[in-house]
């Protein structure tokens, strides 16, 4: 992986946890972020001047933005379910098996080459993720989450896991085969429309005006901080494999502990710490590999 690759999935990992940061400290979760892909989207609008003339997209460009921003919706909301119906320590390892899929899609549908050491690296990547968010460090508490595959929480984090893994294919695509300024616009474009008709359903009423007052800092700081993260990512995607890319990114993982630490107060432990050892050194390897 390049200099500036590995460079640009590094911002783009402290981007994304940043916005996770901001996300847990507003209130109604699902409009703020609403609010968050209106302010990122304003600032993609004011940026298109500076972009160059807008190619005209193919078909197939647009349908990998449709379906990409498809993809991530479900990610987000096959997460959302998993969470509400399991142990976060059951669920959210079971959401990062995105990385198990991840270099298998890239070399068998995008024909990318992936050497012994980025294969270690991500194998460090993925069991690092995977064991964040557990409660002992034995191997039956890694395994505990498989016991039970027919739970909902369970069956929800696997399939997030899997459609990230298929968005991420149709970004990789979609990055080589058009503008990354403009793919990922038209992406955050289709994202936001999506959003927009569930909330404007009669349950939200009333809700989006109350946490724009609410989380209006929150929101403006948002704008900059998830474009960045978007940009940056897809930037660094169009440079590396993405068997590489998507695993790096999860460097978000170690930046969320050390913001808990440092900032909100929150216990490390000996799980999180071994867990973003590992995570370190997986990317280490990615790095030189």
């Amino acid at each position: 992986m390049s200099t500036l690759a590995f460079t640009l999935i590094l911002f783009s990992a402290l981007m994304h946890a940043l916005w996770n940061l901001l996300v847990k400290r507003s209130q109604d979760k699902t409009v703020f972020i609403w609010w968050m892909f209106v302010a990122s989207g304003s600032l993609m609008n004011l940026g298109l001047p500076f972009a160059g003339t807008f190619p005209l997209p193919s078909l197939r460009v647009v349908g990998l933005a449709a379906v990409g921003a498809v993809c991530f919706m479900l990610y987000h909301l096959f997460n959302g379910r998993a969470y509400r119906s399991g142990d976060l320590s059951l669920t959210y390892p079971l959401a990062q098996t995105s990385m198990f899929w991840v270099p298998i899609w890239g070399v068998l549908i995008l024909g990318e080459k992936v050497s012994g050491l980025g294969v270690a690296g991500i194998g460090l990547i993925l069991f690092g993720a995977y064991s964040i968010q557990l409660r002992a460090l034995a191997w039956s508490e890694v395994v505990r989450p498989f016991r039970n595959l027919r739970d909902p929480g369970v069956m929800a984090a696997l399939a997030a896991g899997f459609i990230y893994s298929v968005g991420s294919v149709i970004d990789k695509t979609g990055v080589m085969l058009y503008s990354v300024f403009h793919f990922t616009y038209l992406l955050v474009v289709f994202m936001l429309l999506f959003m927009t008709m569930n909330i404007m359903r009669p349950k939200y009423r009333g809700r989006i005006l109350a946490e724009f007052r609410n989380s209006r800092l929150l929101v403006f700081a948002a704008g900059p901080v998830m474009m960045g993260s978007f940009f940056a990512f897809r930037y660094g995607l169009k440079l590396s494999p993405m068997s590489y890319a998507v695993p790096m990114r999860q460097v978000s993982l170690l930046i969320g502990v050390l913001i808990g630490v440092l900032f909100l107060g929150e216990a490390c432990g000996r799980i999180r710490f071994a867990a973003t050892l590992l995570i370190l050194g997986g990317v280490a390897l990615i790095r030189f590999g």
